[in-house]
């Protein structure tokens, strides 16, 4: 089966990893590619920190670098004692991003509670205005997870028999959904049930795969780009 995106590697696109940070020492990072970064508070404020100390934002960094090699990956870390963030750290986190240049943002994990809707509503229709896609996963057992499950974004399903270099596409509510791997990097040695698994990395597959896809479309940051890259990965991931 043919290569996705062939010949592309990211280069020129910038990604925000939205979550606990990153080793730029691990064997599975290239730091060269880490670029600028911080970490948000629950309260919204800012900090000078990037460095990952739970190993989640490292696998997922490291997933992304593998799809994208040439991309450059900015650390925008909510997670700190553990995978929870308020919800203004994570819309502060995506206008963070949005100012930073990021072309795409990398956010694997979001909130169910429906009473955060309007502000990632508004959210991500600055992030759309301003040309930046964002890349979330759709729900959370079932129940919609925000901001993926707005239609501003693309939304992102766990399937464990898509293979790693691969995604799916298909339609619901009358958006396409992308379903992907939910297995990290693998690392030698370690079976794939005793590494971190789950929706966070088939979020940054997509995020991978994006990547590549924004490498392909050009045009000035704007809706219009936005549009033509998700029709893209859809047409792409239906072959």
């Amino acid at each position: 089966m043919a290569e996705l995106f062939t010949g592309r590697t990211g280069r020129g696109v910038r990604v925000a990893v939205i979550d606990s940070g990153v080793h730029p020492e691990h064997p599975h990072i290239d730091a060269a590619r880490i670029g600028p970064g911080l970490t948000v508070l629950p309260d919204g404020s800012l900090e000078d920190d990037i460095v990952d100390r739970l190993g989640h934002g490292t696998a997922v960094t490291a997933a992304i670098q593998e799809k994208a090699p040439d991309a450059l990956c900015l650390p925008v870390r909510v997670f700190r004692e553990g995978l929870k963030a308020s919800a203004a750290a994570l819309v502060t986190a995506i206008r963070w991003s949005v100012d930073a240049g990021a072309d795409i943002v990398n956010l694997s994990l979001g909130t169910t509670n429906a009473a955060h809707e309007p502000a990632f509503t508004r959210v991500a229709a600055e992030a759309m205005e301003a040309g930046v896609l964002l890349v979330a996963a759709r729900d959370v057992n079932g129940t919609p997870c925000y901001p993926g499950a707005l239609p501003d974004v693309v939304a992102v399903a766990l399937d464990w028999d898509v293979p790693r270099d691969r995604f799916r596409v298909e339609m619901a509510d009358g958006r396409p959904i992308f379903p992907a791997s939910g297995y990290p990097r693998p690392i030698p040695g370690v079976p794939l049930q005793r590494n971190l698994y789950g929706i966070s990395f088939a979020v940054a597959q997509m995020s991978g795969f994006a990547a590549r896809a924004c490498e392909a479309v050009a045009g000035e940051r704007d809706q219009r780009r936005v549009e033509a890259l998700r029709a893209l990965l859809a047409l792409e991931g239906a072959r």
